[in-house]
């Protein structure tokens, strides 16, 4: 697991983090643009040359890869002594970043890693970390010493503290404490009261037993403020220091939006699992609404934040069994009799000619949902795993201890809820 807290630091401190920053993007930028050269000197655009100088490489140049590179940063120390400040570990890691990159680009289709800047480059990692590096007063990290923390939860004795990463945000500096902890986790049993997740844009998700959640709007409720920063924004000088301030209040600003959408959908998340044993939802791309004419409120709403990243999490934390179905014609079939009823997008109610059922679409849309969740439980083959019956309880013994007893959501978030 990984967990999130904030970092209190000296004024020392804070100077060493930004200079281990600097060196960091240095690296960065170097080992990158090797890479880029390495690869211009492979390429022959005989109608683009230059007609000035062409940058060429040795044939047998070896590609500048993560062990290439490691090599010639130990040469790189003897050369350049601001290198020996930062320690080395964290140095190859920034490698390893930017290997991993080259990775995803060729795997997974993304796009091309890019130079950083002062402002991109905003964390960096401790592989390893000090033994006995946690106490109630902070965290003691290589080259900051003892560094404050503010300490929202008590971490388990079971779990050891195996990677820091420190990251400068808008509101300050934070540490990302990488938890291991040699368990067997039995997968979560499918028993208990089945729901099926309707979302939406017009209401944020519907449930197979007719809650419906209006759909929030984050960003719509501060962009007029947002919108008046970027208008001082553009008459700041490029560089100036009163431009810097006016972006960091934008952060500030933006970072906010983020925040109370995630608290949101954790409260929510929280309340769904309070009277569901099984959870589905529909198997969707995201990305693709995101790309429609209503991209900007699918972002605003963070669907996919929810859908794909917290209510896994929380199901995971509250033993509530997660899982996905087949999105396609949830909207066009009667729940009750299985008949096809056709809509368009505009026709906000259900109406099946066949047994004359009359539902809200995602209400409907819902139920169907919750009737293919569980039509796939009963087809699939092995479903209870051998053992799961004996570690379950222990399990959920163990659960309690890691994450604390779960409460249910508050006054306030039941009125969110409407």
């Amino acid at each position: 697991m990984t967990w999130k807290f904030k970092l209190e630091p000296t004024a020392e401190q804070v100077s060493e983090i930004e200079h281990t920053l600097t060196v960091c993007r240095k690296v960065w930028n170097f080992a990158l643009r090797e890479r880029k050269d390495w690869l211009s000197s492979r390429k022959s655009p005989i109608n683009a040359c230059s007609i000035h100088q062409e940058y060429i490489l040795a044939p047998d140049e070896p590609f500048p890869n993560y062990h290439v590179q490691a090599k010639r940063l130990t040469v790189a120390k003897e050369l350049s002594p601001e290198l020996k400040t930062v320690n080395a570990q964290m140095l190859q890691q920034v490698l390893r970043s930017l290997d991993r990159a080259f990775e995803e680009m060729k795997s997974k289709g993304r796009g091309f890693p890019r130079f950083k800047n002062q402002i991109r480059s905003r964390s960096f990692v401790f592989p390893q970390m000090l033994q006995n590096c946690i106490n109630s007063e902070g965290i003691k990290l290589p080259q900051l010493g003892l560094v404050k923390v503010r300490w929202s939860r008590q971490i388990p004795e079971l779990f050891q503290v195996k990677q820091a990463r420190i990251v400068r945000k808008a509101s300050g500096y934070f540490v990302m404490l990488s938890l291991q902890a040699n368990l067997d986790i039995p997968a979560t049993m499918q028993q208990g009261h089945p729901v099926g997740i309707d979302v939406g844009l017009e209401y944020f998700l519907s449930t197979s037993d007719g809650e419906q959640v209006k759909r929030p709007r984050f960003f719509n409720e501060q962009q007029r403020k947002l919108k008046l920063l970027q208008r001082r924004l553009k008459k700041k000088q490029t560089g100036s220091a009163n431009r810097q301030k006016l972006n960091r209040k934008i952060a500030r600003q933006h970072q906010h939006i983020g925040d109370t959408r995630k608290d949101w959908h954790f409260k929510l998340a929280h309340h769904l699992c309070d009277g569901a044993g099984m959870i589905f939802v529909e198997d969707l791309d995201f990305r693709i609404m995101a790309k429609g004419m209503l991209g900007k409120h699918t972002l605003d709403a963070g669907l996919g934040q929810f859908n794909n990243q917290i209510l896994p999490w929380v199901c995971f934390k509250r033993d509530v069994f997660y899982g996905k179905v087949d999105a396609y014609g949830t909207s066009q079939e009667c729940p009750d009799c299985g008949a096809r009823v056709k809509k368009d997008l505009s026709v906000r109610l259900s109406q099946c000619l066949e047994c004359g059922s009359t539902k809200p679409r995602d209400v409907a849309a819902a139920q169907v949902i919750c009737t293919r969740g569980q039509r796939g439980i009963e087809n699939a083959c092995g479903v209870d795993a051998a053992g799961t019956g004996v570690t379950q309880s222990s399990w959920q013994a163990l659960k309690q201890e890691i994450f604390g007893a779960t409460q249910g959501i508050s006054n306030h978030t039941v009125r969110l809820l409407g």
